[in-house]
């Protein structure tokens, strides 16, 4: 009878042994996702872009498109080429395209359907640098012909700040939050059509951030340099700027603004 007792027990024990290590082997089997990956090298430039697919096992990367991006650029492909900095959504240099949208990769959260392939660009419509890096000289220099600065004739006699009311700082909420990563500019068609000329949903939402700071004394000026066909009135209120930006602002009210602001001037 012991002897019996003594074989179901470790006949027991050997099944559950088996079951345990079967379900540790299911829990460890590693989920691949696909990503396809805009490339392009200018040092090759007889090569067409192309797609290319990585897999990477969503059990072992972190939750971002980003942390995907910089495991596959790490452990399988050297080459691959991408801005990155804060990884807080603070910066904007890892704007791109992903699943069809422009957003931010270190805040853009892998969808963990791994049946699903997650296809990446750049942003749109950009002269690309390498792969995901955009070319943004002419976005800057659009930004800075707007004079982004306090302009001031006069100034505090005792030398100290320019103070503003609660009220007027309360303005300026929903615009000076822009971190200028162009996802809004280069989700507007218009945009793609004319961004010689027109200054785009970035670029005119921090042209309204000075017209209504209390602070600044050039808002004239600042008016006469929009007054043309072509830098503020290109905007046909679209509203792809606002539906992408990954801050959560609106541009297309700030520009809105600014033409009521010009229209009763």
């Amino acid at each position: 009878m012991f002897l019996n007792l003594q074989k179901n027990l470790l006949s027991t024990g050997r099944r559950a042994f088996s079951t345990t290590a079967k379900m540790a082997t299911k829990q460890h089997e590693p989920r691949f996702k696909t990503f396809k990956i805009y490339r392009w090298n200018p040092d090759k430039p007889t090569e067409k872009p192309r797609l290319q697919s990585y897999k990477v096992d969503l059990d072992d990367c972190g939750p971002m498109v980003l942390d995907a991006l910089l495991k596959i650029k790490n452990e399988q492909d050297s080459t691959l080429t991408l801005r990155r900095s804060c990884r807080e959504g603070i910066c904007g240099s890892c704007a791109m395209n992903i699943g069809g949208r422009n957003t931010l990769a270190c805040i853009c959260k892998i969808d963990q359907d791994n049946s699903k392939e997650l296809k990446v660009y750049p942003l749109p419509h950009m002269y690309v640098v390498k792969d995901l890096v955009p070319d943004l000289t002419h976005f800057y220099k659009q930004y800075k012909s707007i004079q982004p600065f306090l302009q001031r004739k006069t100034f505090p006699a005792d030398g100290k700040e320019n103070l503003q009311s609660i009220a007027d700082r309360k303005k300026l909420d929903g615009l000076y939050e822009c971190i200028l990563c162009a996802c809004c500019s280069t989700s507007c068609p218009s945009y793609w059509w004319n961004q010689e000329e027109y200054l785009g949903p970035a670029v005119l939402m921090q042209a309204y951030r000075w017209l209504i700071d209390s602070r600044d004394q050039a808002s004239h000026k600042r008016k006469e340099m929009l007054q043309n066909s072509m830098s503020l009135y290109r905007c046909h209120t679209i509203m792809n700027c606002t539906k992408t930006c990954p801050k959560g602002l609106n541009p297309g009210k700030a520009i809105a603004e600014i033409k009521k602001s010009l229209a009763f001037d």
